[in-house]
């Protein structure tokens, strides 16, 4: 199945947004339906349509709050990404992996660990680097729980932003159901790899809050 009408399986519309094909292409952002449910029976997942209705990730084996391994396909259940909790680490920290092999990381998410201040939530560093001062390429800031975050780069300009989505009559829906939204300068996949990871780190949050 690499197609499913949004108003189908989703009581909402398909947005008129304009969507770019892939990272760097157009002008205009990627806006994604991110559903907090698998196309398989049985199983805890991710689906997420792009703005026509079309499939475009899945997760089939997805165990919230687990240590297992993770891995992000595309429509056709190809492997884009791998996703790990690192092992044996003081922090929570998860490594990201191209594909499904888990050999040479592309670069690792570590939750926001000081109790004194709530932002950002995390960081995300280049392949072997997890610590917060060596410069992370991302940081991610502002409320999962709400679905309310945006990815900053170095520059602190916003690449990816998680929004809660409106059904039809402007009804805010549940946290199931929310927006990606990705700029062209960040790789899609890339993108969903961070909001999985953000739905380990933060759990407890799971269950929406208004």
């Amino acid at each position: 199945m690499t197609k499913v009408s949004p108003e189908t399986i989703i009581p909402v519309g398909v947005s008129s947004e304009k969507q770019g094909r892939s990272s760097g292409a157009g002008k205009n952002p990627v806006v994604l339906t991110v559903w907090k449910k698998s196309l398989l029976f049985n199983c805890d997942g991710f689906t997420v349509y792009d703005s026509n209705g079309n499939l475009v990730f899945r997760v089939d084996n997805y165990v919230p709050g687990g240590n297992g391994e993770i891995v992000l396909m595309d429509a056709n259940g190809r492997s884009l990404h791998t996703i790990r909790r690192k092992r044996l680490s003081l922090s929570d920290n998860w490594v990201v992996y191209d594909g499904e092999t888990a050999v040479n990381p592309m670069f690792s998410m570590t939750k926001h660990m000081n109790l004194l201040t709530t932002k950002p939530l995390a960081y995300i560093s280049s392949a072997g680097i997890s610590n917060k001062n060596k410069n992370p390429i991302y940081e991610i800031e502002g409320s999962y729980a709400q679905r309310c975050c945006i990815v900053n780069d170095e520059r602190r300009r916003g690449v990816a932003e998680i929004r809660r989505k409106e059904g039809m009559g402007g009804v805010v829906l549940g946290g199931d159901v929310f927006r990606l939204i990705v700029e062209p300068s960040m790789d899609p996949s890339l993108a969903m790899a961070l909001v999985i990871i953000l739905d380990q780190m933060f759990a407890h949050s799971r269950r929406f809050r208004t």
